[in-house]
């Protein structure tokens, strides 16, 4: 079963799709660093179709003094899987994030 091939608007309709998906990905995760938003919001977010596909462990190394052993301590401890992104989390994932993390 193959796909039917796109004509050239589509494929242009596409690539800035996925360039504004990338963009905003990259801008909730540097609002995350320069603490504009919380992780709180951020896993509020997780629905959001441009965010659902960021990895959990990403945005944890996102927090500011949060490195990669840390983001691996945590992930650890709460039982949420290194490939986990954040569509994926169950409610008490990520109400243990937002406890792990109030502060931040």
């Amino acid at each position: 079963m193959s796909l039917a091939p796109l004509s050239n608007e589509q494929l242009q309709a596409a690539r800035e799709k996925a360039t504004a998906a990338r963009r905003r990905r990259a801008q909730v995760k540097q609002d995350l660093r320069d603490r504009k938003i919380s992780l709180a919001e951020v896993l509020e977010l997780r629905d959001d179709q441009d965010l659902a596909q960021i990895k959990v462990a990403e945005i944890l190394r996102c927090l500011p003094r949060v490195g990669e052993k840390t983001t691996q301590q945590v992930m650890a401890r709460l039982q949420i899987a290194a490939n986990r992104r954040l569509r994926g989390l169950g409610h008490q994932q990520v109400a243990r994030l937002k406890h792990e993390f109030s502060d931040a």
